[in-house]
């Protein structure tokens, strides 16, 4: 499994993410649940840091912030908006 999938399911998976956007180190995230969103495996995943704060979820990724979301963006499909 790739860290973009590690991260993906870490967030609870496709149907929890409503958004991701990608600001310099880090990952804007959208959940629907924020239950669902796993910090620890999330960090096993070499992430930096997690901050969740209600629906919204920050994941510290570091310079790669921009191709993670890219590659967010396609095991999403057609289905999901960025």
């Amino acid at each position: 499994m790739k860290r973009v999938e590690h991260i993906l399911a870490a967030l609870g998976g496709v149907d929890n993410v409503v958004s991701i956007e990608p600001c310099v180190t880090r990952l804007r995230c959208q959940v629907r649940n924020c239950e669902q969103v796993d910090e620890q495996a999330l960090r096993r995943a070499g992430v930096h840091g997690v901050t969740v704060q209600g629906q919204s979820v920050q994941v510290i990724v570091g310079p790669d912030a921009d191709l993670l979301a890219s590659d967010l963006e396609d095991l999403w499909g057609e289905d999901h908006e960025t």
